[in-house]
């Protein structure tokens, strides 16, 4: 069976029937967790393998877990901080900056691996402008030569602990204020200004290091009325046919504020496959993921699934190993090195 085109999220830290059922359409390829999914790692190792159980080739499963505000899973696991604590002393210092961006990519990964999921949306590449609460510390810097080099040592740890990496927002969500999950934000900077700016990480990380990109639920008026990620002016002519992109398009959440100007989830959904997003996500609202099964004509594409399944993780290591082993042991001491937490519960001698 192909990977369809929906990624779903499920209600609780066990699979009911219903979700089974939902699983096994062929219209999902994918599922997303939060933090109502999670109790412990054993829990949610579990959960992952029960989900994978039910197709061949397995759903993808994700979370986000960048760090700091935005991770999912907390007692367990190391708790990250926000990815901009490393950009902090770049400039000061940036061969160190990069050794504790690989570490901490890794450190990220492996953990996450561990338990059965196949990939975290991270990096964010969005530049830190100091006017968006959403992005703030979730940026590694705001200068785009440093986000793209820092971003690079993040993903090549995550690589090395088999993890796919998807950067986000596409084309740039650090300059608008408004916050997508609530309202739809207006960028009226001119599309050469983000070229030389807010693009260059996704531009210098597209071809090599990216399996996968999220655009952004945000108009950018200078250029086309609709928000990026239901626009086939930002996904098919510029990530796709100007900067050469071949990986895997995901949606961000079509249930967020910023998407409700295209209509209700079977028109979003419609939408967003239609400007050349490759899956979507449908979060939060279980009745919207019934109507879109329901409602979408949508055929298998090969490419679309080939694509996809470079999402899957890969050589996943046992979770106690992991932990008994002095890489796991130095990479958590790197983390506490630069951003102290008292709440770390591992015994780190």
């Amino acid at each position: 069976m192909t990977l369809g085109p929906l990624m779903v999220d499920v209600l609780g830290t066990e699979l009911s029937q219903e979700e089974c059922e939902i699983l096994q359409h062929p219209l999902v390829g994918g599922v997303i967790l939060f933090s109502r999914n999670y109790e412990s790692p054993e829990q949610v190792a579990a959960l992952t393998e029960s989900i994978r159980a039910l197709r061949d080739p397995h759903l993808i499963i994700s979370v986000d877990h960048e760090g700091g505000r935005v991770q999912r899973f907390r007692k367990g696991f190391t708790r990250l901080p926000p990815v901009g604590a490393l950009g902090k002393h770049y400039m000061q210092q940036p061969n160190l900056t990069l050794q504790r961006a690989e570490i901490t990519g890794w450190l990220m990964a492996a953990e996450l691996r561990a338990v059965g999921v196949d990939f975290s949306f991270a990096p964010v590449l969005d530049l830190d402008y100091g006017v968006s609460e959403v992005i703030g510390d979730r940026s590694f810097h705001r200068d785009p030569e440093a986000v793209t080099a820092i971003a690079r040592a993040y993903i090549q740890g995550m690589k090395r602990a088999w993890m796919p990496a998807v950067g986000k927002h596409f084309p740039g969500h650090g300059a608008v204020e408004v916050d997508s999950h609530l309202g739809l934000p207006v960028d009226n900077r001119y599309f050469e200004d983000m070229l030389r700016e807010d693009m260059l990480p996704f531009q210098q990380l597209c071809h090599k290091d990216l399996a996968g990109i999220m655009p952004a639920h945000i108009v950018y008026e200078q250029c086309d009325t609709l928000p990026a990620g239901f626009s086939p002016f930002w996904i098919k002519e510029i990530l796709r046919d100007r900067l050469g992109f071949q990986g895997a398009i995901l949606s961000d959440d079509l249930s967020m504020e910023g998407a409700a100007i295209i209509g209700d989830s079977l028109a979003r959904t419609e939408a967003a496959l239609d400007a050349g997003c490759d899956m979507v996500l449908l979060c939060n609202n279980p009745d919207s993921v019934i109507q879109v099964i329901d409602g979408l004509k949508c055929q298998q594409d090969p490419v679309r699934h080939m694509r996809l399944v470079r999402l899957h993780g890969r050589h996943a290591m046992v979770r106690d190993d992991l932990f008994a082993s002095q890489e796991w042991k130095q990479a958590a001491k790197t983390v506490l090195s630069y951003a102290p937490d008292p709440e770390m519960e591992f015994d780190l001698a």
